[in-house]
């Protein structure tokens, strides 16, 4: 018998979609260590990077970031298949989902930082709705709604304003757009 090797061909989009998942992945730990004051709400620093890269590089490109980065910051925090790994992501895929119905609007109608917050609330209807069907059935959130939806629309005007405001310095720079 001989030994069989796979050798898969890497080209300067696989690298690309590397870094900016290992730059996401690095905010996901450095917010892990973050102390929450209130349970479950989160700055949601790594969607930064996912709209920086929406921007830049189209909507595929920032599902690959998103999706790496949920996976890979599940494993390193050792949440990979918890109930915590399951609302992350949700939240992504809601939130991917949102990005991808709204791609045509923007620059039209919506930025980054409309892109943002509107993702950020995909992002807790979809945790809401896994809380709600799956952790606690029958407990009703709609007392909580509020209040996970006026933190979405800050970390998600916040986080917005970050992305554009790096989308329009790389610009200024010379960078890509």
């Amino acid at each position: 018998m001989t030994a069989s090797t796979i050798r898969l061909a890497v080209d300067r989009e696989d690298r690309r979609i590397a870094a900016l998942a290992a730059a996401a992945v690095g905010l996901t730990l450095v917010e892990a260590a973050i102390p929450l004051p209130i349970p479950g709400i989160k700055p949601g620093l790594a969607n930064i990077v996912t709209l920086v890269v929406l921007v830049r590089y189209g909507w595929r490109m920032a599902a690959w970031v998103s999706l790496l980065r949920v996976v890979a910051g599940a494993l390193l925090l050792g949440s990979f298949l918890t109930p915590a790994f399951v609302l992350s992501l949700a939240g992504a895929v809601a939130s991917l989902a949102v990005l991808a119905a709204l791609r045509g609007l923007h620059p039209i109608i919506l930025g980054p930082v409309g892109l943002s917050v509107l993702a950020a609330f995909a992002h807790v209807g979809a945790q809401l709705a896994v809380v709600d069907l799956w952790l606690m059935p029958g407990i009703s959130l709609i007392a909580l709604a509020p209040l996970f939806l006026a933190a979405a629309w800050l970390t998600g005007l916040v986080n917005g304003l970050v992305a554009a405001r790096l989308l329009t310095e790389d610009r200024d720079s010379g960078g890509p757009a």
